[in-house]
């Protein structure tokens, strides 16, 4: 019997409920040692980083880079999957591959995983991480590192190979087949779970819930958006990073109108019971009737719709749209680009002023048949996008911009964590050049902190940006109605945050 057969038969016996039991006090899905952080695709923040990099062990931690999935047919050992974690201060890193099922199969090319604290599987396609390694030393040597108490994790890719059930895993390019018979079972650091990644920016919520639900209506799936991970210790699963993670199959009601569950940086969920632990909002003033009550008017589409994101230390404790309608494929409505942002677009203005250009492209390399991009067109969609991951900001030939308060916040981010800074030093013949966050913001200062603001009117009405970078605190006021006082909402959502990010 093959591995990938054998592996298919438990994972149906898991589904039918015929697995074997398992102590009542260990965890049902997630790792009885150890941490597996999942990470939907993308750019990658410090925070990322940074909790992985402490579940290895620490700087000197050994930590293993699995490229497989790539499909390269050889990696350096300073290739570029290392230079995100020699920046965030990894400083042993070792880069595993091997395409050849024998050596995987051989002691001597696992006895360095004897040593490591972590495992990182990058992206590209799952299918052939499962073809180099699944059955053979080198899987339970992977998953001897989470039993003593390392970490195990990757993105995209190798995000989908922690599940139990492999999502996308058609050992071909097509990543639209959700179920592949003989490439159904990933390395199941997370029992009877599928994982899904890159799902608000490539616009793949729906998919997990009609392709798969039906078929294995008691599997568990989670998902989560680019630059985002899910931490899991033991059945606890926390939400980090720049956007959202889901929840397929869970016991609490789902979103409206949707079939799944949307989670936020700084929220927790138990994977074994279904259920939300806790919000990050919780224990706060930013109640959700609190924070009704303030958009109460947009809920009439006719004002012309509202988003709202509050964000304090890398939680988000407010994220909701009012009057905006549903999104194609359970999109959220926070990410609807439904919003021109009037005078805040000067903080995109004052970015690209500071980026440096690229690179001229080869004369006929633009093929495009649509209008010539302006520069500004040009930055706002490239260079100011890129580097922390915008996909539905874009600036019109006039100059305005439109966005979202969830893309907003990747900027905030972005800009908190020298994200352009960090990008323009990786790119090949693109220098290295600081970013002055101050610029396109008008400053004061509210109890002893350095506030930055920027409104899409001069009088602050209709949109508001607030950040107070010293308390990691971002507030985000996104109308179409000329009249809000969006400083005056912005400022009753800062009074109603916990006294220390006052």
């Amino acid at each position: 019997m093959s591995h990938r057969v054998a592996a298919t038969i438990a994972f149906f016996l898991l589904q039918a409920g015929l697995a074997p039991a398992t102590d009542a006090q260990a965890p049902r899905v997630g790792p009885n040692r150890g941490t597996v952080v999942v990470v939907g695709g993308g750019t990658m923040g410090p925070e990322i980083y940074r909790t992985f990099i402490e579940a290895a062990g620490g700087p000197e931690a050994l930590i293993v880079i699995v490229p497989n999935a790539g499909g390269a047919e050889s990696y350096p050992q300073d290739g570029p999957g290392t230079r995100g974690w020699k920046a965030a201060g990894a400083r042993n890193l070792f880069t595993f591959f091997t395409k050849d099922r024998k050596v995987a199969d051989s002691d001597s090319f696992v006895a360095v995983l004897k040593r490591a604290g972590g495992v990182w599987f990058e992206g590209g396609r799952q299918f052939r991480l499962v073809d180099a390694y699944a059955g053979t030393k080198t899987e339970v040597a992977f998953r001897e590192v989470l039993a003593r108490g390392g970490v195990v994790g990757g993105s995209s890719a190798g995000a989908s190979i922690l599940g139990d059930f492999l999502v996308r895993g058609a050992p071909s390019n097509n990543n639209f087949i959700m179920h592949y018979p003989g490439y159904e079972k990933g390395f199941a650091y997370l029992r009877n779970t599928g994982v899904d990644q890159h799902v608000v920016a490539r616009d793949r919520l729906a998919d997990f819930a009609d392709s798969l639900l039906p078929k294995f209506p008691t599997l568990l799936g989670i998902s989560e958006d680019e630059g985002t991970a899910w931490v899991i210790r033991g059945d606890t699963g926390t939400i980090i990073g720049k956007s959202k993670g889901f929840v397929y199959g869970g016991k609490d009601p789902n979103d409206p109108d949707t079939p799944l569950l949307t989670l936020h940086p700084g929220d927790r969920y138990d994977l074994g019971a279904r259920r939300v632990m806790r919000r990050a909002h919780e224990g706060t003033a930013l109640t959700p009737d609190f924070v009704r009550g303030l958009f109460r008017k947009y809920d009439d589409p006719i004002a012309g719709g509202a988003a709202v994101l509050v964000a304090q230390e890398g939680r988000v404790l407010v994220n909701r749209a009012f009057g905006i309608p549903a999104q194609p494929k359970y999109t959220p409505r926070t990410t609807a680009p439904a919003f021109t942002l009037g005078a805040v677009a000067g903080i995109f203005q004052a970015i690209c002023d500071q980026l440096p250009e690229p690179p001229a492209r080869p004369a006929g390399a633009d093929t495009a048949t649509a209008a010539p991009l302006t520069p500004f067109q040009r930055c706002v969609s490239q260079r100011a996008a890129t580097p922390v991951g915008l996909r539905k900001t874009f600036a019109t030939a006039a100059g305005e911009v439109r966005s979202n308060v969830d893309e907003l916040y990747r900027v905030a981010l972005g800009l908190q964590q020298d994200a352009y800074t960090r990008a323009g030093s990786n790119e090949p013949g693109v220098p290295r050049q600081s970013i002055d966050a101050t610029r396109g913001w008008e400053a004061d200062e509210v109890g002893g902190a350095k506030r930055y603001r920027a409104f899409a009117t001069t009088n602050g009405r209709r949109s508001a940006f607030v950040r107070i970078p010293s308390r990691e605190i971002t507030i985000i006021v996104l109308t179409n109605d000329e009249g809000a006082d969006a400083r005056g909402i912005a400022d009753r959502l800062l009074e109603a945050m916990p006294a220390a990010g006052r």
